[in-house]
């Protein structure tokens, strides 16, 4: 799963991306650049498990963020084709106020850029339909077939919808109309996650962001969400080690990193949820797309234990947790027999039984 990460000039997009994946982009093109990198889902859990079984090893689930260069008026359309690739889009806005880095537009506005952009992958997606319309029409003049027709249809009404400038991921389309576009890879219906970059004299502010800079109009919307950071506080934090940062975070009211906060409401957006495995050689979070049965999660570890699976043995972790080990769980019976059809919960601890 990946998460492109766009923005303007000099918003603080590929400090935070830096920050996130913790990768070295210093030297490789700075912010003109393309860059891929994995950032650890943040899950304090996995340390409560791991105190039980004292494994030999631990391991985070992730997200891999791609950093696109930062988008100009005359580049746009080529900066987006990499954008493609991506399930869910980061879309960091500069709201912060910095005289000697000097915004790409010449003021701080935004609501203005959120727009901007947002039409330019508009505009990409209207270009593309366009495209293929000129070819349905001619292959449609010399012979008519449903197919093409149930296209034509569909495409018609992204079109329509475009040009009232809306993004695809507001269109609601049913799974029959979804069919005959499923091979398009339309920007504007990516899921997007607006990343509000705030002033370092807002860290004790992120709550109320959004109405004090007036962008309610990018809450409620369908398949999107917002979120406030402030970056320069994240690089300071990313520096320190973890007393220091839990007081500088204290100082400011927070309980934790704003890309703590990131990663999840990136998780949140993509539809994705975490179970355990635990166990002396590891403890170890998976993610599965939420509503997966229990033989799909299987298939997350390894596809034979999705073809051999006979059952899953199904435990929350706050009861393991609470009742100190497995067995004691069973006692209490808290340990549940699932299943393949079982749908997974967000936290569940599974061990599978499989043939093979």
């Amino acid at each position: 799963m990946q998460t492109g990460i766009i923005g303007l000039p000099q918003v603080g997009k590929t400090t935070l991306f830096r920050i996130l994946t913790k990768a070295n982009v210093e030297g490789k093109g700075g912010g003109s650049a393309t860059h891929v990198g994995v950032a650890k889902v943040p899950e304090p859990r996995l340390l409560e498990l791991a105190k039980l079984y004292n494994p030999k090893k631990i391991t985070y689930a992730t997200v891999q963020y791609v950093d696109l260069g930062g988008m100009q008026k005359e580049k746009n359309r080529d900066a987006l084709a990499p954008l493609r690739e991506v399930d869910t889009i980061a879309h960091v806005i500069r709201v912060f106020d910095d005289p000697s880095v000097p915004h790409s537009e010449g003021s701080i506005d935004p609501l203005r850029d959120a727009t901007n952009l947002e039409l330019e992958l508009i505009l990409s997606d209207h270009d593309q339909i366009l495209r293929r319309l000129e070819r349905l029409e001619k292959d449609l003049k010399k012979k008519s077939d449903p197919l093409l027709l149930a296209e034509k249809a569909v495409l018609d009404k992204c079109k329509a919808h475009l040009e009232s400038e809306k993004p695809l991921r507001e269109l609601e389309l049913t799974a029959e109309e979804r069919k005959p576009i499923g091979g398009f890879l339309f920007l504007s219906a990516r899921p997007v996650l607006y990343v509000l970059n705030l002033g370092d004299n807002e860290a004790d502010k992120l709550d109320t962001a959004v109405e004090r800079h007036k962008l309610s109009a990018l809450e409620g919307r369908p398949n999107s969400a917002v979120i406030a950071i402030c970056g320069r506080l994240e690089a300071e934090l990313a520096e320190m080690d973890e007393k220091e940062a839990a007081e500088l975070l204290a100082s400011y009211g927070l309980k934790e990193p704003g890309l703590n906060r990131l990663i999840r409401a990136t998780y949140d957006l993509m539809g994705l949820i975490q179970f355990f495995t635990a166990g002396e050689p590891e403890v170890r979070a998976w993610t599965i797309r939420k509503g997966s049965t229990a033989q799909k999660a299987a298939g997350a570890i390894h596809s034979d234990i999705e073809r051999g699976f006979i059952r899953a043995e199904v435990v929350k972790w706050s009861d393991l947790l609470a009742a100190g080990s497995i067995a004691a769980a069973r006692e209490k019976a808290q340990v549940r027999l699932e299943g393949k059809e079982y749908i997974v919960q967000e936290g569940d601890v599974i061990l599978f039984r499989h043939s093979g």
